[in-house]
């Protein structure tokens, strides 16, 4: 079993929208940043504070 929460589909898609050559590292971010607020699930809401983080 995997450590990381599961992403939902407004997460995925949000995700998606982040530019391709960035999005590794971003999902990456995306997934520590829900270990540390030890999250359920990763969110659109989190995809969206990391992506402020970016500066996108």
């Amino acid at each position: 079993m995997s450590d990381l929460p599961a992403w939902t589909p407004a997460a995925q898609a949000k995700l998606k929208n982040i530019p391709f050559f960035v999005r590794a590292q971003a999902r990456k971010r995306i997934e520590d940043v829900a270990r540390e607020q030890e999250a359920e699930a990763i969110t659109a809401d989190i995809v969206e504070q990391v992506r402020l983080e970016f500066g996108q």
